[in-house]
């Protein structure tokens, strides 16, 4: 019995010595990632804070960086949480479980080229570690400002709330999830950013004795005769150029990454998978609609035979007559129309009973193996149509930074036309969304949406959808254009109501 139990006690041992070796692995993560942040200043910062202020490079290097940077910090994060829950539990377990006689290695001790630091060097290790976490992270409070009443959106950037050194090891426990990352290129163009954190104040929105608009003159003297203009002028416009870029792939993408995962999805995975474990088993009709659309068509083909038949049956008689009303001489009747009475000419086949409904029988045949298809696709679609879904919200998680940029970039595009453009954008809108034709294009988008699905045409839904959703969005507009648009831009809430009436 001794053999079985000292099998078993060895792997236990292991796990136990993992288990109490947990937090100072965990340390050491969120130690190498503390390196990894340092690494990057002292060779592309001059051994300052990642900054865009303080860097030379262009917007597009900085977001690597950028990048960089807040991966490594939310490792910290996680790591030191988990060097503090797991600590914790590891000196409840040894004070609880081990026996006084017994020789562990705890998060107290650690091996250090083979050998056991004392308690006393193992802290100090401990606490020299977190103090450099700590100091690496500390640079990264306060970066962004808080937003200015006067800008027209939310600034683009992450907010950081890094508390402050307070001790080696308290101070460093506690991290926040995000770093405040300045997205420069992200910042509508009412002002630029001080060092301080805040916003400098345009000269237009300066009180002075002197009317504004000399004011606005001297200052465009002074910026012309400022030695630094062209480049400041050369900067800006690369920094357009990179919003602009970064906008336009983000739109490219949002679009492309859904459609792209559903056919691939649907054609590569969800499809084979499907045909190899369900096949023919498919129900020819998933719901009532296409069951009633195929019958529909199947009478309408049969029909269509039996008109054909009827047709066949005239045409051969009066071809008969007009034979019949040839003269005893050979002579044409005057009357020329024998040149279309010929069922033949016409394709016109004269089928028998039997024929008929041979051929109804094919047509329903081939009636069953299309809607199975397209009930298998429908099927295929759902599946396929999650993997989009899922495949879009990991895009999203993952380009918070272009978010952010594509927005500013919204902002910039919509509130920079003039008010009759604004205006006529609005009606258009609210028109086709909302407008007296609506009802049609709600009423054909559910329809589409539920043969890609497979689910019958509820008409009640539909109709229930369209007397709510576009009260709501009415509703939505009228007050987006009160709050906001009546406070930003009064004059083109004034040509919209002159265009509307």
């Amino acid at each position: 019995m001794k053999k079985p139990i000292s099998m078993i006690k060895k792997p236990l041992l292991a796990i136990e010595q993992w288990f109490l070796q947990t937090p100072l692995r965990s340390l050491d993560l969120a130690f190498d990632a503390a390196l990894a942040i340092k690494a990057i200043e002292d060779q592309h910062f001059n051994g300052g804070k990642i900054s865009q202020a303080s860097s030379t490079y262009g917007d597009t290097v900085y977001s690597h960086f950028d990048a960089d940077l807040r991966r490594n910090l939310d490792i910290i994060k996680v790591r030191l949480t988990e060097f503090r829950n797991s600590r914790s539990v590891a000196d409840i377990y040894l004070q609880t479980f081990t026996p006084k006689n017994r020789k562990v290695v705890s998060a107290d001790s650690a091996n250090v080229n083979g050998k056991t630091l004392p308690l006393s060097n193992q802290d100090k290790l401990i606490i020299d570690k977190l103090a450099f976490i700590d100091e690496v992270v500390a640079r990264y409070h306060g970066l962004a400002a808080a937003p200015t009443p006067d800008r027209v959106s939310p600034p683009a950037t992450s907010l950081v709330s890094i508390p402050p050194k307070s001790g080696a090891v308290a101070g460093a426990t506690e991290l926040p999830g995000a770093v405040a990352v300045d997205v420069k290129s992200a910042k509508i163009g009412q002002g630029a950013a001080t060092p301080g954190g805040g916003k400098s104040k345009n000269i237009v929105d300066q009180t002075s004795f002197l009317p504004r608009s000399i004011l606005r003159t001297l200052d465009r003297f002074k910026r012309e005769l400022d030695p630094k203009a062209e480049d400041e002028v050369v900067q800006d416009f690369r920094k357009s150029k990179t919003k602009t870029v970064i906008s336009l792939k983000f739109i490219l993408l949002i679009i492309l990454i859904p459609l792209l995962t559903q056919q691939i999805s649907k054609n590569f995975i969800v499809g084979p998978t499907y045909d190899r474990f369900v096949g023919n088993a498919t129900e020819v009709f998933i719901n009532v609609d296409m069951e009633a659309e195929a019958l529909e068509e199947l009478q309408r083909y049969e029909e269509k035979l039996k008109f054909e038949k009827i047709l066949a049956v005239e045409m051969a008689e009066l071809h008969l007559t007009q034979e019949n009303a040839l003269t005893p001489e050979g002579e044409e009747n005057p009357e020329p129309a024998q040149e279309i009475a010929h069922p033949h000419r016409w394709h016109i086949e004269n089928l028998s009973e039997a024929e008929i409904e041979a051929k109804v029988r094919e047509k329903a045949r081939e009636l069953a193996e299309e809607y199975q298809g397209r009930s298998a696709d429908a099927i295929k679609n759902v599946f396929a149509d999650i993997f989009s879904a899922i495949a879009v919200m990991i895009f999203l998680a993952k380009s918070r930074r272009q978010i952010a940029i594509f927005r500013t970039f919204l902002d910039e595009l919509v509130y920079g036309l003039s008010d009759s453009a604004k205006a006529f954008i609005i009606i258009l809108f609210t028109d086709i969304f909302v407008g007296f034709h609506s009802p049609h294009g709600w009423e054909v988008i559910l329809e589409g949406i539920s043969r890609h699905l497979g689910l019958p045409e509820n008409r009640e839904f539909i109709f229930l959808f369209i007397a709510t959703f576009p009260v709501i969005l009415d509703t939505v507009f009228k007050y987006w254009i009160f709050r906001y648009l009546n406070r930003i831009s009064p004059s083109a809430v004034a040509t919209y109501k002159n265009m509307n009436e």
